[in-house]
């Protein structure tokens, strides 16, 4: 068995036509590759930096409104249990915190 046309994928831009004359000639097949220079960086050397510093300002702004959160509650069950408890009386001397002003 022959093989007419050219190895692999080596050029599809070649036409079978002059691969097969230049095989039966020996001509030598010339494939010209062009190719471009990257002068500048690729994308993906800014973008994980950048992804990497988003990610962390997210971290550090969750972190924060989880504190505010924390304290928020913190000082509601502390105004729920002061108002539940009544005045406070030590030796004598009460002290009522939170109360009606009637």
């Amino acid at each position: 068995m022959t093989r007419l046309d050219p190895p692999g994928n080596l050029a599809p831009h070649i036409p079978a036509d002059a691969y097969r004359r230049a095989q039966a000639t020996g001509q030598p097949v010339v494939i010209l590759v062009h190719t471009t220079d990257s002068h500048g960086r690729p994308l993906s050397h800014y973008l994980y930096p950048l992804a990497v510093a988003t990610a962390g300002a997210v971290g550090v702004f969750a972190t924060v409104a989880a504190f505010l959160a924390l304290i928020d509650f913190a000082v509601h069950t502390a105004v729920q249990i002061a108002a539940a408890t009544g005045p406070i009386s030590v030796g004598g001397i009460s002290l009522k915190l939170f109360g009606s002003k009637r």
